[in-house]
């Protein structure tokens, strides 16, 4: 699936929710508590994302010319916005992720009810995944 088929995906499941931002919550720790653990040797200083007021480690590998990644969040619905990141973005090409403009966030209405630390949060977790993207497209040639 592309990036764009994946978001609208997302779009449509949080559609389906309602306006309830209580069951979007409840959802965003679903997909927070089913994300694959990180291995423990990425839990570090090394693999911390910057800029989030919880802890969120980041690990980012190319296997077969396409982006993987896997993390962890000491915090239940910053687990969720990862998770959700991670399902958008893994399994892509690095110059796919570079490209995505990440819409879906917007249309499903999730900045507008995270606290502002949350919401910048969520913007250095994007940062992150685009920069990890960029260094592992050189490092490979891709």
């Amino acid at each position: 699936m592309t990036i764009t088929e994946i978001e609208q995906e997302i779009i449509d499941e949080f559609e389906l929710l309602g306006e309830d931002w209580e069951l979007r919550y409840e959802h965003l720790i679903e997909l927070g508590k089913s994300l694959p653990l990180i291995d423990a040797k990425y839990k570090n200083d090394n693999h911390i994302i910057k800029g989030c007021q919880s802890q969120v480690w980041l690990h980012a590998e190319i296997k077969n010319q396409q982006l993987f990644f896997t993390a962890d969040s000491d915090a239940i619905i910053t687990k969720g916005m990862i998770a959700l990141l991670i399902r958008v973005f893994s399994g892509q090409s690095p110059e796919a992720v570079l490209q995505a403009n990440v819409q879906f966030i917007d249309q499903i209405g999730l900045k507008e009810h995270l606290s502002p630390t949350r919401a910048n949060g969520l913007l250095s977790m994007i940062k992150q995944m685009k920069l990890d993207a960029l260094a592992l497209k050189e490092k490979h040639n891709l």
